[in-house]
């Protein structure tokens, strides 16, 4: 009984592991790279809105 109580404990804590490796892992490949994405997309607006404001400034 003791072996298998052992065995259920250092199982869940694998498979609780396994699940945080795996939703790091996707934050990483998917989700990081559409945040930084959009980032650059809304650096690119403003800048784009400050040369417009610009050279009607003239």
């Amino acid at each position: 009984m003791k072996n298998f109580i052992k065995g259920f404990v250092v199982g869940g804590f694998s498979v609780i592991g396994a699940a945080a490796a795996a939703l790091y892992t996707f934050h990483k490949v998917i989700v990081q790279p559409i945040e930084e994405q959009e980032s650059r997309a809304a650096e690119n607006r403003k800048r784009a809105m400050r040369k417009q404001r610009s050279a009607h400034n003239g």
